[in-house]
C-alpha cells in the first residue's frame, strides 16, 4: 500500500489541493448568503425559500463532498512514507486547524437548521464576524504546511 500512495503522491496532493479550493469557497460563501439571509430575505417568504435551496445545494452539493474528499487525501499524504514527520510542530498546528475548519463546518450546517426550523437568532454581523475564522484558520494551515516555522 505504502507503494502506491508513494507513486500516486503527486495525483493525491493535487487531488487534495482541488478538494481544499472547493472547501474553502463554500466555507466563504455560506456566512455571506447567510449575511443576506438574515438582512435582505426577512419578511419575504419567496426569498427566504430561495435562500435556503442556495444554502442547502451549497452544502449538499460542494461543501460535503469536498471536506470528505479533504480528508480522504489528506489521511492519504499522512500516510505516505516521508511526507509527514510527526515530531515536528507543524503537522500538529495543521492538524488542529483541520479539525477546527471541520467544527466550522458543521457549526455552518447547524445555522441552516436553524434558518429552516425559524429558530435563527445571529445577526448579519455576527455572520460577518464569523466569516473570519475559516480565513484564520486557512492562514494557520497554509503557514504550517509550506513555511514550517515551529
Amino acid at each position: 500500500m505504502s507503494d502506491f500512495l508513494s507513486a500516486a503522491y503527486p495525483w493525491i496532493k493535487s487531488l487534495h489541493v482541488i478538494s481544499v479550493i472547493a472547501w474553502m469557497a463554500g466555507l466563504f460563501y455560506m456566512p455571506r448568503l447567510f449575511v443576506y439571509h438574515v438582512e435582505a430575505a426577512s419578511g419575504n417568504a419567496e426569498m427566504q425559500r430561495t435562500f435556503e435551496v442556495m444554502e442547502r445545494k451549497l452544502l449538499r452539493a460542494i461543501m460535503n463532498p469536498a471536506m470528505i474528499s479533504v480528508w480522504v487525501f489528506g489521511l492519504a499524504l499522512v500516510f505516505t512514507p516521508g511526507i509527514v514527520d510527526w515530531s515536528m510542530i507543524w503537522p500538529w498546528t495543521k492538524a488542529a486547524s483541520v479539525l477546527a475548519m471541520t467544527w466550522y463546518h458543521h457549526w455552518l450546517g447547524r445555522r441552516r437548521k436553524e434558518f429552516l426550523d425559524g429558530s435563527q437568532r445571529l445577526t448579519g454581523r455576527q455572520y460577518r464576524l464569523m466569516n473570519e475564522v475559516p480565513t484564520l484558520l486557512m492562514v494557520v494551515i497554509v503557514i504550517s504546511v509550506i513555511a514550517r516555522p515551529f
